[in-house]
């Protein structure tokens, strides 16, 4: 930048301030002065400006009077009253923006903008942005509360836009906001950031947490962007590309995408066409619809999200060692469509999931299924029912009383005060980091967003109930369902020397489960992915060319249409199912059991009847590992071996261990990981640890040679129990005979431990028996098992049946137990 004289006394410049300087010029420009100015050497690009400062607003309202007419206007405010509130957060407006008309500092803003244009061009288009005393501190984030205006150009419009920002210190939410949250109206100024736009309205923006928002997982930076300006991504105005890059796999040197979302991106918001007619109060953005062909691709490329993320990072680490603890950042980035670089334009501590006490665990849980009417992003992790208040307008608004669902195609950031009575909200609009997310995840609501059409169809006064309690996936059902709430204290948990691990197939509620007090993961099963996020036939996808059906041709198609290949799409998909489970339990181990469908479960699949024969008892036919050196299912085994071995090689996540099931024979289990070693997962390498499930009579009875070929048996008690016992699991007839207490399945579950431990392998069980049968827990824990492995709602009761075990086990035989 060229040289910049002794800054006036109303202005401040980005590399002149520090974090410090908040009672200067508030919360968001004291940080993107820290930003401009300390994190510039490391890589990251803060647009430059300069701020007015707070003691301009100050000074304009004690020396116009101003002050004291807000205070009268003010005095008696009772913010229930919602059209009253209005009527006078108008006026105070009014009041602000009049006082602030001030020729000496008309005088320092239009000095200031002509050097600002020195270094970017005549007629700089900048940013104005609001930047409260008290914004964007860690007790409160003041998100939304106040205005900011995009795209303005020139000092006359320049100038009047900044009244406007700072009269936006009495918008109606604000001043609600201030209520709630115990500020002072009078303790609070405002400041105004004027900073050069970036072109990402040729581009694309968006927002960056480095936490998970719904669950406060601290692991991993997660990224949205949309096309355009900022301003719809944070306001909720479009469903945006979601993006997770795992943070300590990425400090450690592994560059690689975690899993990603495509959003729907409906619209962009880009500059408005100005001319000579064009007025300060005038539109300088607008919308466009998004083109179909961009929709389905993604704002922003793998080496834009990694570089994204290292921002990110580096911005967490300055802050946290800033603070001397932990601090994790809610940030805001832009692409430049002409330069190509990405810049971040706003950083601030996050204030909602990072503040959650890990005092106590609290779950919602559904008690019965519903009929599911809309779905969409799930905000939050509660349950609540409520009737629906359709808001289409500012009268529907008025009409809401407490209790009530709030329906609407988006929230505006005037409506806080109405959404702090809400039970739930439901929107068709919004991502998970959208200004009305980020409300609802403050005040407590759980809410649904980005349902794309629900409130074209839902009726006023209809009950619903909001569920957010099934993983990303939010639900809307018809009724009032029943749920229950509950809430275990982590402090009176005593962990077991038996290691409690958990069963997951679901990457949606990983990050979750993986707060919970665990060991890992026993048995991570890959089918759930393969049925949810693919969808297809692994075959068809490796040899696509024997599909048969034109339909299922199509679907492939359009299904991939973004990759090379339609094997690309199966390998990463699956990569990142796995990768996420594996990332969030990281470094505890994560044992992933290869595909373990039943034929007739393979045909349900697209293109499936192509490639499965029929065949009268599938649970006893092509299944497991008898299914990847075959012929008939060879190409699909490779794919899943690729995608495990991305998961290892390319993300770097080697806590993922390998187990391979169903597995017959000994010669079976030797081809299988010959087979496996030609495509890249040799045992040994790397680390890599090979599991076999233990769920045949054949692997107890042969256990010793099978340990010579595996690290480790994990004890499958639903098969085990059916083959041993001669009973279908799937009939319900004979479902009485099932039962892993009976005599012989105790001696089963006897010789595979014992069996294991005489070879020094590693043995656990992940079937159920242990979570539906106290006894079970209890007897394999005197047998010195490993580790059990049970559903998530099952790992607190296993933990304590389990520990109170060892200590009647202690008493009995101390010796018995360390040994």
């Amino acid at each position: 930048m060229t040289a910049i004289q002794t800054a006036p006394d109303y202005i401040r410049w980005f590399k002149d301030l520090r974090i410090e300087d908040v009672p200067l010029v508030g919360g968001k420009t004291a940080s993107l002065g820290e930003l401009y100015s300390a994190l510039a050497p490391q890589g990251v690009r803060v647009p430059n400006g300069f701020a007015i400062t707070a003691a301009a607003y100050r000074d304009a309202l004690r020396e116009s009077g101003a002050d004291d007419e807000l205070r009268k206007l003010l005095d008696g405010l009772d913010k229930r009253r919602i059209a009253d509130l209005a009527k006078r957060a108008a006026k105070a407006r009014a009041i602000v923006y009049d006082a602030t008309d001030r020729a000496d500092l008309r005088k320092e803003v239009n000095e200031a903008y002509r050097l600002l244009e020195q270094e970017y061009g005549r007629a700089a288009a900048v940013a104005v942005r609001s930047s409260a005393t008290a914004e964007d501190l860690p007790n409160a984030s003041f998100a939304g509360q106040h205005d900011s205006f995009l795209n303005i150009r020139g000092t006359k419009d320049l100038f009047e836009t900044c009244r406007r920002c700072f009269a936006s210190l009495f918008t109606d939410r604000a001043i609600s906001y201030r209520i709630d949250n115990g500020f002072d109206h009078f303790k609070v100024a405002l400041s105004v950031a004027i900073m050069k736009m970036v072109r990402s309205d040729i581009a694309a923006s968006g927002v960056i947490f480095t936490l998970d928002t719904e669950s406060g997982f601290r692991d991993v930076a997660f990224i949205t962007g949309a096309y355009g300006l900022g301003e719809n991504v944070v306001q909720g105005a479009v469903d945006p590309d979601e993006f997770y890059v795992h943070k300590p796999t990425f400090n450690a040197g592994f560059r690689a995408v975690l899993s990603r979302r495509l959003g729907a991106k409906e619209k962009r918001m880009v500059y408005a066409k100005t001319d000579a007619k064009t007025k300060t109060h005038g539109t300088t953005t607008r919308n466009v619809a998004t083109p179909p062909s961009e929709r389905s691709q993604f704002c922003i490329s793998d080496a834009d999200v990694l570089e994204l993320a290292q921002a990110a990072i580096v911005v967490e680490n300055h802050y946290s060692q800033k603070a001397g603890r932990p601090t994790p950042m809610d940030v805001e980035w832009a692409k430049d469509g002409n330069d190509g670089a990405l810049y971040i334009i706003q950083a601030r501590p996050e204030t909602v999931a990072s503040r959650r006490t890990p005092d106590a665990l609290e779950t919602y849980a559904l008690k019965k299924p519903g009929k599911a009417i809309a779905t969409g992003r799930a905000v939050g992790e509660k349950i609540a029912a409520g009737k629906i208040r359709l808001v289409k307008s500012e009268r529907d608004l008025r009409a809401f009383r407490p209790g009530e669902v709030l329906v609407a195609t988006s929230t505006s950031p005037d409506w806080e005060p109405v959404m702090k009575t809400a039970a739930a909200i439901v929107t068709d609009h919004g991502g998970r980091t959208c200004h009305a997310a980020i409300i609802a995840r403050e005040l407590g609501v759980p809410a649904v967003v980005g349902t794309e059409n629900f409130s074209k169809h839902a009726k006023t006064g209809t009950t619903v109930t909001v569920c957010c309690a099934e993983g990303d996936v939010g639900h809307v059902y018809d009724g009032a369902l029943p749920f229950e709430v509950t809430k275990v204290a982590i402090d009176t948990l005593q962990r077991p020397r038996t290691e409690i691990m958990v069963n997951l197939g679901n990457p949606e509620v990983a990050f979750k489960t993986a707060m919970m007090p665990n060991a890992g993961v026993g048995l991570a099963r890959m089918e759930f992915i393969i049925n949810q996020h693919i969808g297809i036939h692994p075959m068809a996808l490796a040899t696509p060319d024997k599909v048969n059906s034109a339909k299922d041709r199509k679907t492939i198609q359009n299904l991939t249409a973004r990759y090379k290949a339609p094997a690309d799409f199966f390998v990463e998909r699956l990569s990142e199912g796995v990768g996420t489970i594996a990332a969030a339990f990281y470094p505890h181990p994560v044992i992933v059991r290869l595909s373990d469908f039943k034929t007739n479960e393979y045909a349900s699949l697209i293109a499936g009847r192509d490639f499965e024969p029929k065949e009268e008892n599938p649970m006893l036919g092509f299944r497991g590992a008898s299914r990847y050196a075959h012929p008939a299912y060879a190409a699909g085994f490779a794919l899943e071996c690729a995608a495990l071995r991305r998961v290892r090689d390319v993300m770097g996540l080697t806590n993922l261990k390998i187990m391979i099931p169903f597995c017959r024979r000994v010669d079976e289990a030797r081809k299988v990981i010959e087979t496996m070693a030609g495509h890249g997962l040799e045992r040994g390498e790397g680390g890599l640890e090979i599991f076999m499930m233990c769920e045949i009579p054949n692997n107890v009875i042969l256990i010793d040679q099978f340990a010579k070929l595996f690290d480790g048996f994990s004890i499958g008690s639903n098969d085990l129990t059916q083959l041993t016992l001669g009973v279908d699991r799937d009939s319900d007839i004979v479902a009485f005979d099932f039962d892993e207490r009976d005599p012989g399945m105790l001696k089963m579950l006897t010789l595979a431990v014992e069996g294991a431990k005489r070879n020094r392998r590693h043995v656990g069980i992940c079937g159920e028996a242990p979570a539906n049968y106290p006894e079970i827990a209890r007897f394999l824990t005197e047998l010195g098992i490993d580790s059990i492995s049970v559903n998530p709602a099952s790992v607190l009761r296993t933990m304590e049946i389990v520990r109170e075990a060892e200590r009647e086990l202690a008493a009995r035989a101390p010796q018995a137990l360390a040994s």
